[in-house]
This record gives structure tokens, C-alpha cells and sequence, in this order.
């Protein structure tokens, strides 16, 4: 009888040992997955509705070249923001499609601008260390838009807690649609064109 009890003891401890070990594999398993695998992919957005846009946060950023942009300077175009960094995955898989979307519409009624976010993304200790890695991606992947220096205080204006992030801006400078995570490139374009034609 203890025979039985002894055996019944073991079969289900070794049962009870096999569901928590299976338990850790898995925590495990998707630990390792890497984060940029996790973002979201094919994003798409709604345009929010006319009136109820807020205005896009203002910002004084210095470009590749030296010159400070606001979002004011492109006061009467349609602005594609996007917050990248180059060692995020996602943002750098994306990147292609905005340097279509800018050959294919940059003119006097659309701009993309990248604001990079390597100081914070990467814990750089300074704009310079965090340029070297900027301007030998820009010329690496001859990226046809303005790319500016982001720092926290922009970040947390635009309230996004995620890369890449990316928001189309109308004519009037108001936030039209919100993308976190790498975008459809469709998506976006079909939203310009929509933009494009807004009066």
C-alpha cells in the first residue's frame, strides 16, 4: 500500500515538474525574441477628422547641415515625421519607403523629416557621437529628406513610448494620423494623397 502511495507521489510531482518546466521554456522562448521582432509591422492609421486635429508639437532641432528646422518651417506642406534610430531594426526597415514617398511626392507640398533619436535610443553622451552614426547612415542609405538631432523634451512632447513612431502633419501643422511600429507604406501614401487634397 505505501508501494502505491510512493508511486502515485512521484507520478505526480513528475507531472506537477513537467507543467512548470514547460511554464519556463516558454517565458524563456519569448524572452529572446528580439524586440524589434515584437514591433508591431504594417501599421495603418486613420486620418483623424479636420476639427479634431491638435496641433503638432513644436520643435528647434539642428539638421545634418547645421540649419535649425521647426515644424513652422513647413507651414502649407503635408509632413511626414518620423522618430528613428539607427540601430532600431524596424525604423531602418522602413526607411526605403520614405525615401520613395519623398522622391515620389517632395515638392512644394510634401516633406518627410526624420528626427533621430539616437542619444536617447542609444544613451549617447553627446550630439557629435551621436551625428558620426547619423551622417554615415544618411550617406549609407542616401536618405533625400531633412534629418534632424532629436533629444527627450521632443520625444516626450510627441508622447509616443515606442519605435519607430511616425506622424503625418497637415498643411495647417495638425497631427492627421499617428503610426507606432513600422508602417504600411500604402497605408501612408493613400493618407498624403487624402492630405494632399485637403483645402
Amino acid at each position: 500500500m505505501s508501494n502505491r502511495l510512493s508511486t502515485s507521489s512521484s507520478c505526480a510531482f513528475a507531472s506537477n515538474l513537467k507543467h512548470k518546466l514547460s511554464i519556463l521554456l516558454s517565458v524563456v522562448a519569448i524572452a529572446m525574441i528580439p524586440i524589434s521582432a515584437a514591433a508591431q509591422h504594417d501599421v495603418h492609421a486613420p486620418l483623424v477628422a479636420k476639427g479634431d486635429r491638435k496641433n503638432a508639437p513644436t520643435f528647434h532641432l539642428t539638421s545634418a547641415e547645421g540649419r535649425v528646422l521647426q515644424i513652422s518651417d513647413f507651414r502649407g506642406k503635408v509632413v511626414l515625421v518620423n522618430f528613428w534610430a539607427t540601430a532600431c531594426g524596424g525604423c531602418v526597415l522602413e526607411i526605403p519607403s520614405f525615401i520613395e514617398l519623398q522622391r515620389k511626392y517632395g515638392s512644394s507640398k510634401f516633406t518627410a523629416v526624420g528626427i533621430s533619436a539616437d542619444i536617447p535610443y542609444e544613451g549617447l553622451k553627446s550630439a557629435d557621437e551621436a551625428w558620426q552614426k547619423v551622417r554615415t547612415f544618411i550617406v549609407q542609405h542616401q536618405v533625400n529628406y531633412p534629418i534632424v538631432l532629436g533629444n527627450d523634451s521632443v520625444i516626450d512632447a510627441y508622447g509616443f513610448n515606442s519605435y519607430p513612431a511616425t506622424y503625418l502633419v497637415d498643411k495647417s501643422g495638425h497631427i492627421a494620423a499617428t503610426y507606432v511600429g513600422v508602417v504600411s507604406k500604402d497605408d501612408v501614401e493613400t493618407n498624403i494623397k487624402k492630405l494632399l487634397e485637403e483645402q
